[in-house]
C-alpha cells in the first residue's frame, strides 16, 4: 500500500478506498516482482551472492515457497531473511479492536470475534487501522523455544473467568499467529524440540493452527523462514522427515568465493567514519586520502593489512586443526579488522603521530578479538592450544599474501641483506621515526619494500617494513625472536 495521507480509518472507507485483500506470499511476489522489473537494488548489503544465492531466493519468491536459509554461521542468513521484509507493502489494514490479538483483515477475518464485528456492526463503525512493514517480521531463535512461544496455548486466566476452554476466546496466542499476514523467522531449526517442530509442519501443510487438540482452528496466513547449519539439518533426527518436506526451498549459502569480496563485506560492516582507506585502486594507493577522526588523528590502512586479516579467516577454513562443521563467521574478520585498527590508534595517540596506520605487529593482539570464534577439531591427534592454533593461522595467512606480493615486487631480495648480520626489531609500540632511523642503516635494496604501498609516510613504511620481515619469517627466509611484545628480525 503505498503511503497516504488519507488512509481508511473505517471498514466503510476502506471499501470504498479499493483494497483489495491479498496473502503475504502474493504480495511479497507482487512487489518483488514490480522492483525486480524496474531494475531496483533488491538485496542491499549482500556482497558476493550475486550467481549464487540471490537468483535461488528470487525464483523462491516467485514460487512463492517458504524457505530454509542452509548454511554455516556468518553466512548472512539472518540478513537475508530480514531483507525479505523490506517487499512487504508499506503498511496493511487490520480490525482496530482490543479484543483481537492478530491483526485481523477486515475483509477476510479469521477470528470469530472480527467475523461478528463485520457480521454486526455498520461498516462505517467498524475501526481500522494500519500495521506497518517493519512490524510485520519476527523471529526466533530454537534453542529454548517452547510450543505456546510460537504456537499457543490455553490461558488459565481466561478460564477461571468462566470461558470454555474449547472455545477460541480461551487461547493464548503465540507469535506465528500473531504474525498472521507477516513474515515468522526460526533460527537454528535443528535446535527446535521436536513438539514444536510438529506444530510447524502443520502450520506449513495446513495452514492452522490447533492448540491442545482442541477443535479451534485458524487459517494462518503467513510465511515462514528458517536457517541451520548443513551440519546439524543433515544429522539423522535433528528435524522431523515431515517438517523437511513441506519446506518450499532450500537456499544454500556460502563465504565469500574470492577474498576481495570477503574485504568488501569486512569495510561494509566497520564503521566507515572510523577508518578511511587510501584512495584509488586497492593496489595503486599513492596518495591517502585521510579523514579525521578527531581533531588530530587520522587513519590510513594499507590494502595488505585488509588482506592479511581476511586471509587470516580465510586460512582458519582450510585449517586442519579446526572444527569445520561449525564454521569461520565473517565476523571473525570483522572482529579482527576492528582490533587492529585499534591497536594502531592505540599506538598513534600515545606516541603523538598521525596517521595511524597497521602494521603486522598489531596483529598480536588479535587473540583476544578471535577467542570464541575458533572452534577446534578436538577429534584430531594434535594437541594445540587455541593460541597456537591461531598463530599457525597467521602465519599461514601472512606467507599466502607475501607470496602474491614477492612475485609482483621481487621482495625476496631483501632477506640477502640479513647475511650481512642486520638486525631489525619492530613493535607494535615503536614509534614510525625508529623504522626511518633503521633504514637509513640498510642497503637501498630495502626501496622494492615500498612498491608495496607507495607513499612518503614514515608511519606506512614501518608498516610496509613489517609486512616484508614478517613475509620472510613466514617463508623461512630469515628467523626471529620475540620477548615483552618486541621481535627481533635476523638471518
Amino acid at each position: 500500500m503505498p503511503p497516504t495521507t488519507t488512509l481508511p480509518t473505517t471498514l466503510a472507507e476502506l471499501r470504498d478506498f479499493g483494497w483489495r485483500t491479498k496473502s503475504v506470499k502474493q504480495e511479497i511476489c507482487d512487489n518483488f516482482t514490480a522492483r525486480l522489473a524496474a531494475g531496483d537494488e533488491l538485496y542491499p548489503g549482500i556482497v558476493g551472492y550475486d550467481d549464487t544465492v540471490l537468483p535461488e531466493i528470487n525464483i523462491a519468491l516467485l514460487a512463492q515457497h517458504d524457505m530454509l536459509f542452509l548454511g554455516e554461521k556468518g553466512q548472512a542468513k539472518s540478513r537475508l531473511m530480514r531483507l525479505l521484509a523490506t517487499f512487504l507493502d508499506d503498511s496493511i489494514p487490520y480490525i482496530d479492536d482490543a479484543h483481537i490479538s492478530l491483526h485481523d483483515d477486515p475483509l477476510n477475518p479469521i477470528t470469530r470475534r472480527g467475523r461478528q464485528l463485520i457480521a454486526n456492526v455498520p461498516a462505517d463503525e467498524v475501526p481500522i487501522a494500519w500495521w506497518p512493514r517493519d512490524e510485520r517480521y519476527a523471529e526466533r531463535l530454537a534453542p529454548g523455544t517452547k510450543f505456546a512461544d510460537i504456537i499457543g496455548e490455553i490461558d488459565p486466566s481466561k478460564l477461571a473467568g468462566g470461558v470454555s476452554m474449547g472455545a477460541e476466546e480461551a487461547l493464548h496466542f503465540g507469535l506465528i499467529p500473531r504474525m498472521h499476514r507477516g513474515i515468522f523467522a526460526m533460527n537454528e531449526l535443528p535446535e527446535l524440540d521436536e513438539l514444536v517442530q510438529v506444530g510447524l509442519f502443520n502450520i506449513l501443510e495446513e495452514r492452522d493452527v490447533q492448540i491442545r487438540g482442541y477443535p479451534v482452528k485458524f487459517d494462518i496466513d503467513v510465511m515462514i523462514l528458517f536457517s541451520a547449519n548443513p551440519a546439524t539439518y543433515n544429522r539423522s533426527g535433528k528435524v522431523i522427515p515431515q517438517l523437511k518436506d513441506r519446506i518450499g526451498s532450500v537456499i544454500h549459502t556460502h563465504y565469500p568465493l574470492e577474498r576481495d569480496l570477503g574485504i568488501e563485506i569486512m569495510e561494509q560492516e566497520v564503521d566507515r567514519g572510523d577508518e578511511r582507506s587510501e584512495a584509488g585502486d586497492p593496489k595503486n594507493v599513492g596518495n591517502p586520502d585521510l579523514r579525521p577522526l578527531t581533531s588530530d588523528l587520522a587513519v590510513v590502512i594499507p590494502y595488505f593489512m585488509k588482506e592479511l586479516v581476511e586471509e587470516i579467516s580465510r586460512a582458519a577454513r582450510n585449517s586442519k586443526y579446526i572444527d569445520h562443521e561449525s564454521g569461520i563467521s565473517a565476523r571473525l574478520s570483522i572482529a579482527n579488522y576492528r582490533t587492529m585498527l585499534a591497536s594502531a590508534k592505540h599506538r598513534a595517540a600515545v606516541l603523538g603521530e598521525s596517521p595511524a596506520v597497521p602494521r603486522i605487529s598489531d596483529l598480536g593482539h588479535l587473540y583476544a578479538s578471535s577467542l570464541g570464534k575458533l572452534e577446534l577439531d578436538l577429534m584430531g591427534s594434535h594437541q594445540m592450544s587455541e593460541r597456537q592454533v591461531l598463530e599457525s593461522v597467521v602465519a599461514a595467512a601472512i606467507a599466502t599474501v607475501f607470496g602474491e606480493y614477492v612475485e609482483e615486487h621481487g621482495l625476496a631480495e631483501i632477506a640477502q641483506i640479513f647475511a650481512e648480520g642486520v638486525k631489525i626489531e619492530v613493535g607494535d609500540m615503536l614509534p614510525s621515526a625508529h623504522y626511518a632511523t633503521l633504514l637509513q642503516r640498510v642497503p637501498p635494496v630495502w626501496e622494492k619494500a615500498f612498491e608495496v604501498n607507495a607513499a612518503e609516510s614514515d608511519a606506512v613504511r614501518a608498516s610496509c617494513v613489517e609486512f616484508v620481515l614478517a613475509g620472510l619469517y613466514a617463508t623461512d627466509r630469515i628467523s626471529r625472536s620475540q620477548s615483552h611484545g618486541r621481535i627481533v628480525y635476523e638471518m
